[in-house]
């Protein structure tokens, strides 16, 4: 292990575990939040456009947060999402795409249907009443689902609640900014139910994910040392046994 080849892979090791150890302390830096939000943070409505700018994704912190806006609604295109459950009972919701500002909308999912019709007959009152006229809606922020390819059976069936999807069939679209994630809203109208969308649980300040990450270099750190001490052994035993073989060899000839 004192040969200038083993000191060499020693120093190599080293620098190897220095930089395992430096993501490591990475990794517990971001895994502990110093400045969480206060309990209740979510419940405090707030301006949407003081919470998030169109084409930004959430940051963590403020999924589920309450938000109101003021808008129109855009004639056609009122549509309909499947597989949407209200506590525990699937059935439907009908989104609309609410213009906020000048080229500017927002998804709004604004009610469950617990069936088809009752969720076609919404859009058709929603359609009429689509007159350019602004409202207020009030709701929480969520996260785009992602798009999902619809089943053979039918192309235009949506079971995924994606502004993106959405996007793809909204009318006026051209040059249009839009938010990425959509509008839950907390009062329905148009003879659908209110959305069950309870508050969001509260965070912790510690990322456990991280945290194992940060063991994992930590373990990386270790097993760098262990490879240095098991290819010096390594070659020591195949001297010891190339000398012991050598020793037997001349006893023999002796």
């Amino acid at each position: 292990m004192l040969r200038g080849r083993w000191i060499a892979m020693l120093l190599l090791c080293l620098l190897v575990a220095g930089v395992f150890a430096w993501l490591g302390q990475w990794q517990l830096e971001r895994a502990i939040e110093t400045d969480p939000p206060a309990p209740g943070a979510t419940e405090e409505v707030q301006q949407l456009s003081e919470v998030l700018e169109p084409g930004q994704y959430l940051p963590e912190p403020l999924v589920g947060q309450r938000v109101e806006t003021t808008g129109a609604w855009v004639p056609g295109d009122f549509i309909v999402v499947s597989s949407r459950f209200n506590d525990d009972v699937q059935g439907y919701w009908v989104t609309g795409q609410l213009r906020v500002d000048e080229r500017v909308s927002i998804a709004v999912a604004i009610g469950w249907a617990p069936d088809r019709e009752t969720a076609d007959a919404a859009v058709k009152d929603l359609e009429a009443g689509a007159d350019g006229s602004e409202v207020d809606i009030t709701g929480r922020i969520i996260s785009d689902e992602g798009p999902r390819v619809p089943p053979h059976s039918d192309p235009q069936q949506l079971d995924r609640m994606s502004p993106a999807a959405l996007l793809s069939r909204w009318h006026d679209a051209e040059g249009l900014d839009v938010y990425r994630p959509y509008l839950a809203s907390t009062t329905a109208t148009a003879g659908l139910v209110d959305i069950s969308s309870p508050a969001p649980d509260e965070m912790s300040p510690v990322n456990w994910l991280n945290v194992f990450y940060a063991v994992e270099w930590a373990i990386f750190a270790g097993f760098a040392f262990y490879l240095w001490y098991r290819l010096a052994k390594d070659a020591w035993e195949r001297e010891v046994e190339e000398f012991e073989d050598e020793a037997e060899a001349r006893a023999t000839a002796g």
